[in-house]
């Protein structure tokens, strides 16, 4: 029975092993994993699940990443607390929460009208009002909103889409994953060394859906 379950103690172990485990050092990530219900982000039909070690389905054809994954990309993000931070693919929302431990506001972008509503309405039922998510085309950004201190895609695109790139503030983090749009993909850390400059740091393979969009796959 789900009421039985002590979610508690499982996003502990989940913190310990699956991302303390694997080098996820830091203390604002973990804080932040620590914090976030992942359990109140994923459909009831898989909430016993919610703390396992891979994605699991939300509907849609979109998935919510693996803790570990969700952990990796944030700390890549290299945030100290204060910043502005433009999230694509809200999906369940999972990612946005965490961020939002984090930062001081984030603006996360969802292409599908149904997702984008459901998260946004449990973000506000898990108290995280400095969060707002918009329906459209995250491969063009948010020119309304930018610059940002860090951007963070979950989904893969065949190249770093231009448009988030020049949305980056100098010194900023943008990081995303690159390749086709089966398999395996690397992820990238992509730093705004200067206005025309930037540099690329590959954080290893992972597997994401597919970014759809202007500037992503059609």
């Amino acid at each position: 029975m789900i009421q039985d379950i002590d979610f508690s103690a499982l996003r502990n172990a989940m913190v310990t092993h699956q991302l303390q485990g694997r080098g996820v050092c830091s203390p604002l990530v973990i804080e932040a994993m620590r914090r976030v219900r992942r359990e109140a982000f994923v459909p009831d039909s898989e909430r016993a699940r919610a703390y396992e070690d891979g994605p699991l389905a939300i509907g849609s054809g979109q998935t919510i990443s693996q803790p570990y994954i969700v952990a990796l990309m944030a700390e890549a993000l290299d945030l100290r607390g204060g910043e502005r931070v433009l999230d694509i693919g809200t999906g369940s929302g999972y990612g946005a929460a965490v961020l939002a431990c984090m930062a001081s506001r984030v603006y996360s972008m969802e292409r599908i009208p149904e997702l984008a509503e459901q998260a946004a309405r449990v973000l506000a039922d898990q108290g995280f009002d400095n969060v707002t998510v918009h329906c459209g085309d995250g491969t063009l950004g948010w020119p309304e909103q930018a610059p940002f201190d860090g951007i963070v895609v979950a989904a893969a695109a065949p190249a770093v889409p231009a448009a988030l790139q020049q949305q980056l503030t100098v010194g900023g983090h943008l990081v995303i994953p690159i390749g086709s749009a089966q398999g395996v993909q690397s992820l990238q850390r992509i730093t705004r060394v200067s206005s025309e400059a930037f540099e690329t740091q590959d954080l290893g393979g992972v597997r994401f859906v597919p970014l759809r969009g202007e500037q992503g796959w059609t």
